[in-house]
């Protein structure tokens, strides 16, 4: 597998996993006894602060916390600098999730996942992901109302790829970052592998797949570095060409994952 295909089908955001199942769980849809396993994957995810516990714990132990929510007190928020949409309103959660980049809201509670470089005795290193759980306002507003529905989050999010993509191809992107030009390729073809859990209808999967393929695509091209024989001008003209398409992004991962569910 090539490094740029490799990037662009890892997954998603944590948060996202963790809504979608969660969700599913509250709506009787998938039993408690697969959530923490789905959620977590191969890493081991823990959690800190949550009510009635006095350490960190194992998320399976902190997930009756969650047992008498409904599944639409349970939202994904995906806020960024500019656009804090769906935060309940300033406080520790709110700072904690921008500088984040995602969090769950459930009911009275706000989560934002924590990764952990750990080094073993034999200098091996591994991640652990801690959950932090934050009490939210009194009476903070519900998340993400402001937020597009899947039908119109799948249509934005089709047009700023096309625009996206035309203006990559004018800056002969494939010349100074062959990984991104790659990445985007493999978008059109997605493997199947990003995938919600019962209760979500095709449209919501659909849209689910294709943004969370795209949001490893955004972050390769955020976090690599451009080539020496780029200048300043060109990295701005490519950071101009993916913004919106970074926003809509968001709003597509963040519809779907709050898409209302079919029991």
């Amino acid at each position: 597998m090539s490094p740029a295909t490799g990037a662009a089908t890892l997954a998603p955001r944590r948060s996202s996993r963790f809504v979608a199942w969660v969700r599913a769980w509250r709506a009787g849809l998938v039993p408690y006894d697969e959530v923490a396993e789905e959620v977590a994957g191969d890493e081991e995810h823990l959690v800190a602060d949550a009510p009635g516990t006095w350490t960190d714990v194992p998320l399976a132990d902190a997930l009756p916390t969650l047992s008498k929510l409904s599944p639409d007190e349970i939202r994904l928020v995906l806020p960024a600098p500019g656009d804090p949409r769906g935060l309940p309103g300033p406080g520790a959660f709110a700072g904690a999730a921008l500088l984040a980049g995602e969090a769950v809201i459930a009911g009275n509670m706000g989560l934002i996942p924590e990764v952990r470089l750990h080094t073993s005795g034999s200098g091996m290193t591994f991640e652990t992901v801690l959950w932090r759980v934050y009490p939210l306002p009194e009476g903070a507003p519900a998340a993400s109302l402001a937020h597009p529905g899947p039908a119109e989050a799948e249509a934005d999010l089709a047009t700023a790829l096309a625009e996206a993509t035309a203006a990559l191809t004018r800056l002969d992107v494939a010349h100074w970052r062959p990984e991104l030009a790659g990445a985007l390729a493999a978008l059109r073809r997605p493997d199947g592998g990003t995938d919600l859990p019962p209760g979500f209808d095709p449209r919501s999967r659909r849209l689910f797949a294709r943004a969370s393929v795209l949001d490893q695509v955004l972050a390769l091209a955020e976090h690599v570095a451009p080539g020496g024989a780029v200048n300043n001008y060109e990295v701005q003209q490519r950071d101009a060409a993916l913004r919106p398409l970074t926003v809509a992004c968001r709003r597509a991962l963040v519809a779907a994952c709050n898409a209302p569910l079919t029991v």
